[in-house]
C-alpha cells in the first residue's frame, strides 16, 4: 500500500469520527437519590427524596425494591420487597417515578411466580407484553351487572344450600385445619371445561402446604386453566403484603378481556397480620388487637374489584373466595367481622363437624350466601326449597334426641330423613360432583327415596345414583345447567331413575321374613 493512499484512508476515518462525535450531544439525566438512614426487619427509612410519592416504587443497591409508605416531611417509610439481606444503612436509594406492577396476559396461565412476576416454575422468565400496577381503581357501580350465572363448587352441600354466583365474593371461614384450602381447591378443580379461569395466591403460606396444593392442581390437570402466585411465610412482610393485589391485577386483566375468573386468597389472615407488622415497624398507631385502622379499607378495597362487568364493558367477571382463619370459633373477631361485612356471604366450616367425620365441615346455620337462589340454575331452586329447614329441624331435633327423650313416631321419621341428608352432603376431597348429580340425589331426598336405604348403604347408593344421572338424555342434561324450569315429566323420569338405582340398596322385607 502506497503511503499517500494510507494518509488519505487515514484522513477519511478521523473525518468521519470527527462528525459522529459533533453530532453526539451528551443527555444529562436529573435522578432524585436518597440515602438509608436506618434499616429493620422488611422496613427502611430513607432520607433525601423529597418528590417521592405515596407507593412509588424504589430501587436499591443489587436490583432490590421496596415501596414508599410513610411520606413524612424529612424522612420516607420504605416497605421492602424480596431479598434486602445485602443492604446497609448509607447505601443509595433511587427513584423510579413509577407505581409496582406485575406483568399479565396468557402466558402466565400455568405458571407458578411470586407478586414480583419472578418465575417460581423453573420454566424460564415470564415475558409478556403487558403490564399492570397491582393497586387499581375497583369498577363504578354503573360499570356492573347483577350476579345471576352460578359458579359451580362441585360441593353439594355448597351449590345446593349456599350457592355462589360468578363475580360474587364468598368468605371461607373456619379455624385450622377445617378444611378451607380443600374446598377452593376443589372448586378450581371443578372449573376444567367450564370456561373459568383460575387465579391461586398463596399468602404466607408453608411452602410444603403450597406445594401440595400445587400438586393437587397438577394431579387433575388443573394447571392448564390456573395462575399461581406465591408468597410463601419465610418471605419479608411487604411481599406478602402485595401479593393479593398483584394476584388480583392478573384476574383483572382476563376479565377486562370478557372472560370468568375465580380467585383465591390463600389466606388474608396472613395478609392482615403482614399489615400489621409493617404498620407497626413504621410506627403507625395500633388499634384494637394492634391491627391499624385502615386495615378495613385495605381488604375493602381488595375485595371490591371483583364484580361482574356490564356487557358495554365485555361481560367478564371475577369471583372471589377469600379465606380466613379464626380463633376457637370465634368468628367476631376483628378480621373476620371486618371481611363478613365485606364480602356477600360466608362458608363457616366447624371444626365439630370436622372431628365427627363429616366433610366438607360445613356449618349450614352459620353459612349464608347473599346472593342466594338468583345464582342457581333453575333445577336447583326446583329441589332444594325445603331441604334447608329439614336439615336445620334435624339438628335442632338431634340435639335432644343425645339425652335419651322418648321420640314419637314424626319425630323419628324427621330424624332419619335429617340423617340420610347429612349423609348424601358427605364428600370426599378432589370428588366434584356433577350439576345432573347433584340435582338427582337432591331430588331423591326431597322425594324421600333415601329413607329406606341402611344409613351405612348411604355413600354406596349416592355414587350409584350419581352414576345413573349421567346416562340420562341430552335435552335433560341440557336443562339442568340453564334457567328452564324442570317440568312435571322431568321430575317424574328423575325419580324413575333414582328408583330404578336405589332398588338394590333398599332392604327386602321376603328375605328378612325368611331370615326369622
Amino acid at each position: 500500500m502506497q503511503p499517500g493512499s494510507l494518509r488519505s484512508t487515514l484522513e477519511r476515518s478521523f473525518a468521519v469520527i470527527g462528525r459522529a462525535r459533533e453530532k453526539l450531544a451528551p443527555k444529562l439525566k436529573l435522578r432524585e437519590v436518597g440515602i438509608i438512614a436506618n434499616i429493620s426487619t422488611g422496613i427502611a427509612t430513607v432520607t433525601g427524596l423529597p418528590g417521592v410519592g405515596f407507593e412509588e416504587l424504589v430501587t436499591f443497591p443489587g436490583g432490590a425494591q421496596g415501596i414508599a409508605f410513610n411520606v413524612d416531611e424529612d424522612e420516607v417509610g420504605v416497605v421492602l420487597l424480596g431479598n434486602y439481606w445485602q443492604l446497609q444503612t448509607g447505601d443509595e436509594v433511587l427513584r423510579t417515578k413509577r407505581v409496582m406492577d406485575v406483568p399479565v396476559g396468557d402466558k402466565l396461565i400455568g405458571r407458578i411466580i411470586n407478586p414480583l412476576g419472578a418465575p417460581l416454575d423453573g420454566k424460564g422468565p415470564v415475558v409478556t407484553a403487558k403490564r399492570l400496577p397491582i393497586e387499581r381503581a375497583a369498577p363504578a357501580i354503573m360499570e356492573r351487572s347483577p350476579v345471576t350465572v352460578p359458579l359451580q363448587t362441585g360441593i353439594m352441600a355448597i351449590d345446593a344450600l349456599i350457592p355462589v354466583g360468578r363475580g360474587q365474593r364468598e368468605l371461607i371461614l373456619g379455624d385450622r385445619q377445617t378444611g378451607k384450602t380443600a374446598i377452593a381447591i376443589d372448586t378450581i378443580l371443578n372449573q376444567k371445561g367450564q370456561n373459568v379461569l383460575c387465579v391461586y395466591c398463596a399468602i404466607g403460606q408453608r411452602a410444603s402446604s403450597v406445594a401440595k396444593g400445587i400438586a393437587r392442581l397438577r394431579e387433575h390437570g388443573a394447571m392448564e386453566y390456573t395462575v399461581v402466585v406465591v408468597s410463601e411465610g419465610n418471605d419479608p412482610p411487604g411481599l406478602t403484603y402485595i401479593a393479593p393485589y398483584a394476584a388480583t391485577s392478573i384476574a383483572e386483566h382476563f376479565m377486562e378481556e370478557g372472560r370468568d375468573v375465580l380467585i383465591v386468597y390463600d389466606d388474608l389472615t396472613h395478609h392482615a397480620r403482614s399489615y400489621r407488622e409493617i404498620s407497626l415497624l413504621l410506627r403507625r398507631p395500633p388499634g384494637r388487637e394492634a391491627f391499624p385502622g385502615d386495615i378495613f379499607y385495605i381488604h375493602s378495597r381488595l375485595l371490591e374489584r371483583a364484580t361482574h362487568l356490564s356487557q358495554e364493558k365485555g361481560g367478564g367477571s371475577l369471583t372471589a373466595l377469600p379465606i380466613i382463619e379464626t380463633e376457637a370459633q370465634d368468628i367476631s373477631a376483628y378480621i373476620p367481622t371486618n371481611l363478613i361485612s365485606i364480602t356477600d356471604g360466608q362458608i363457616y366450616l366447624s371444626p365439630t363437624l370436622f372431628e365427627l367425620g363429616i366433610l366438607p365441615a360445613v356449618d349450614v346455620g352459620k353459612s349464608v350466601s347473599r346472593v342466594g337462589s338468583k345464582a342457581q340454575f333453575a333445577s336447583y331452586r326446583a329441589v332444594t326449597g325445603d331441604l334447608k329447614l329439614a336439615y336445620a329441624q334435624f339438628l335442632e331435633l338431634e340435639t335432644f334426641a343425645r339425652f335419651g327423650t322418648r321420640l314419637d313416631e314424626h319425630t323419628s321419621k324427621i330424624i332419619a330423613h335429617g340423617k340420610r341428608i347429612r349423609s348424601c352432603l358427605v364428600q370426599g376431597e378432589s370428588e366434584p360432583k356433577s350439576v345432573p348429580g347433584q340435582i338427582t340425589v337432591l331430588l331423591a331426598l326431597s322425594e324421600g327415596l333415601f329413607d329406606g336405604v341402611p344409613e351405612e348403604k348411604m355413600k354406596e347408593a349416592g355414587r350409584a345414583l350419581c352414576a345413573a344421572a349421567a346416562d340420562m338424555s341430552a335435552d335433560m342434561l341440557k336443562r339442568f345447567s340453564s334457567q328452564e324450569k324442570l317440568t312435571d315429566a322431568d321430575r317424574k323420569a328423575i325419580v324413575e331413575i333414582a328408583s330404578k338405582a336405589l332398588t338394590p340398596f333398599q332392604p327386602n322385607p321376603d328375605k328378612e321374613n325368611k331370615h326369622e
